[in-house]
């Protein structure tokens, strides 16, 4: 009489009646060693088994280890069924999944066909659940049972050799056997790239080069981004993100960001891992996963097809990944350590708007002076900031003697003036008043963008404008006024260029295109989507800017 079985996940088998898995278990025992490595043998060509890791299977382990623990309780006092730990390990390992490292099959991968970077879904039912990849022809393809998608494909299309997306196993389908051969770590370290912490610190030092399998040689940190559709907003920001040391160190260690749930902080730092990763397969990388998350998180507000700002996304993402990796009470994170600097505010409101109804009531050490008499009210508070913005002065309206528009230069130095408590800046929205600025704290690393784009009732202007600026030893103390340092510490006024982000074209039809530092070897390079080719840092200041990252000077 055949034994009636249930086989409802794809790994273990749990036999319905315990007393004869019990007999099963103890006449394996007395079985000589040959017989039962064949008898496992057969066992494995029968079980078509998925991965102990899925969690509605453990649930349903768990679930038979401790019925068969009640069951066998009042049997047998001597069995320790009582811990319900110790039986369900003991299903666990009573798997029938064989183990080999002589699989016929390993010459058909075909690792240039290989694409982890888009989503992990199945080709043909569109289910995240349990994916394997086809190392033969790069396929998605859902689970390893009789009835999957997978073995299906085994056996019509003659590929046989399968790797879980999430626990990184290779399997022979239709057979069923576990792969366990060191030739296959190429694959597992493109699929999911680690990085070691003495590895991460000596990133800044490598000079070497990879190669790719096509023959073409590549920097790693220094690849290319696809641009699936409009997306080169998305690229720039990315790469000059990954010129922010601390931030780049704490993502490429996922242990730094386990607790967190969020998928986008996830998808940044499997990205992160990636675009520095020195063993890919090929020399560009594609942001699809990352794109996905960042149109879930944003409800659609920066999605695949639509240009958008890279100003408004580089400050959505980071306050997103702070809202997402913060923990404490303290209202700390990564992103507030790097780019958080603070701001002293001194606002001049007229006096017949002081009695309407106040906004913005929530910033720190608020100071209002009033006076009926007075002609303005003031207000002093500090808030802080992730980037500042520049103002840039209006083009001239006419034409030089040659009959060309004039390209006005301004340098630097005059539109950071913005921030040095003097000059008064006019405001509208949200009422009529007058704004000083003054920066009471540098954060490490300092973000400043250009307003180019000025947007009327008709269309979007653009401000031409070229921006003089230092590469090197940008000092702050000369132009604006600083806060004095605490004792035993050092005023650290001195920044150097990390990234600069530049717009080229017409307003709304352009294209980003980024110039980022290497740091091993202090060398520049013009990246716009695939393309990266090193450049002269003379050539850095000769464009649009928009947007850049300056570092702090340690010394």
């Amino acid at each position: 009489m055949k034994t009636k079985r249930e086989v409802n996940n794809d790994e273990d088998e749990v036999w319905e009646f315990p007393d004869l898995k019990r007999q099963k278990k103890f006449d394996d025992s007395s079985l000589p060693p040959a017989f039962l490595a064949s008898e496992n043998a057969l066992h494995t060509l029968a079980s078509y088994d998925d991965d102990d890791d899925d969690y509605e299977k453990e649930e349903k382990m768990k679930e038979a280890s401790g019925l068969r623990g009640k069951d066998e309780e009042g049997e047998d006092d001597d069995d320790d069924d009582d811990d319900p730990h110790q039986e369900f390990n003991q299903v666990k390992r009573s798997r029938m999944v064989e183990v080999r490292r002589d699989c016929p099959y390993l010459d058909t991968v075909n690792r240039q066909v290989l694409d982890f970077d888009f989503e992990k879904f199945c080709s043909v039912s569109l289910s995240n659940l349990n994916v394997y990849a086809c190392l033969v022809c790069g396929k998605y393809y859902q689970g390893r049972g009789q009835k999957s998608h997978a073995y299906t494909h085994s056996l019509e299309a003659g590929h046989h050799v399968y790797i879980n997306l999430r626990t990184e196993k290779v399997y022979c389908l239709p057979d069923g056997y576990e792969i366990n051969d060191p030739s296959l770590d190429d694959i597992r370290h493109v699929l999911n790239p680690r990085f070691t912490r003495e590895q991460v610190e000596q990133l800044d030092k490598n000079k070497q080069w990879s190669r790719a399998l096509d023959g073409s040689d590549y920097l790693p940190g220094m690849v290319g981004l696809n641009n699936i559709k409009e997306t080169d907003f998305v690229n720039v920001t990315i790469q000059s993100l990954m010129r922010v040391t601390p931030l780049r160190n704490f993502f490429l260690i996922p242990e730094n960001y386990r607790h967190c749930k969020s998928p986008l902080v996830h998808r940044f730092g499997e990205l992160t891992r990636k675009i520095w990763h020195a063993r890919n397969f090929k020399g560009q990388v594609s942001p699809h996963e990352f794109l996905q998350a960042v149109m879930k998180a944003s409800k659609k507000r920066f999605r695949i097809g639509a240009q958008s700002d890279p100003v408004e996304f580089m400050s959505w993402l980071l306050n997103t990944l702070h809202g997402d990796l913060r923990t404490s009470k303290k209202n700390g994170s990564i992103i507030y350590d790097c780019f958080q600097g603070e701001l002293e505010v001194v606002k001049e409101i007229p006096n017949k708007g002081f009695f309407e109804k106040k906004e913005n009531g929530d910033f720190q050490n608020k100071v209002t002076t009033a006076d009926e008499h007075a002609d303005v009210i003031l207000e002093t508070y500090r808030m802080p900031f992730l980037m500042l913005g520049l103002d840039l002065p209006p083009p001239p309206l006419f034409q030089d003697v040659m009959e060309k528009n004039i390209i006005p230069q301004v340098p630097l130095f005059n539109i950071l003036k913005k921030f040095d408590g003097e000059l008064v800046t006019e405001v509208v929205r949200p009422r009529i008043a007058r704004m000083r600025y003054r920066v009471t704290r540098l954060p490490q690393y300092l973000i400043l963008h250009m307003r180019r784009f000025t947007k009327n009732n008709f269309f979007i202007e653009k401000n031409p404008t070229l921006v003089n600026f230092p590469v090197k030893n940008l000092e702050l103390k000369d132009y604006i006024p600083l806060p004095a340092p605490k004792e035993n510490e050092k005023l650290r006024s001195k920044y150097d260029l990390i990234a600069n982000i530049v717009h080229d074209g017409k307003p709304g039809e352009g294209f980003y295109r980024v110039f980022v530092q290497r740091k091993s070897e202090e060398l520049w390079y013009e990246m716009q989507d695939l393309h990266v080719s090193e450049t002269l840092p003379q050539m850095v200041a000769l464009s649009e800017t928009y947007m850049q990252i300056y570092e702090q000077q340690q010394q």
